[in-house]
């Protein structure tokens, strides 16, 4: 019985900590949308801001270790980078258009190229 209390406890302590990370601005994101996230970058002593654009193709966990995957074609080849949403390096998400999609996890999209891999833009869902 001492146990379960200390375990109870220690998780309390455990989701306490959690909720104080967690950050509050950020948007509703589903898949399928296309995002531009601001990631910072430390060069030497500077540190600035770099925009990478691109569309969700996963979303994975909630709370503190929620992330999503973002897919962009870059000189023609395919860049997917996952991103930790409450993450220090993630200086700001937008979104850019919403995406009409019937999949949680986008992983076709990289077996096609071109105009294969637009997505139909949903109205519906506000910015």
């Amino acid at each position: 019985m001492v146990d379960k209390k200390k375990a109870m406890n220690a998780e309390a302590i455990i989701n306490s900590i959690e909720a104080e990370q967690l950050k509050t601005d950020l948007p509703v994101m589903h898949v399928g949308d296309t995002v531009r996230i601001g990631v910072k970058i430390k060069e030497g002593d500077k540190e600035r801001i770099q925009p990478y654009e691109g569309t969700v193709i996963a979303k994975r966990n909630g709370g503190i270790s929620e992330t999503i995957t973002v897919r962009k074609v870059f000189q023609g080849v395919g860049v997917e980078r996952v991103f930790l949403l409450h993450s220090p390096i993630v200086a700001s998400i937008e979104i850019k258009r919403r995406g009409k999609v019937r999949r949680s996890k986008l992983y076709y999209l990289r077996k096609l190229a071109g105009k294969a891999t637009r997505i139909k833009q949903r109205f519906d869902r506000p910015m």
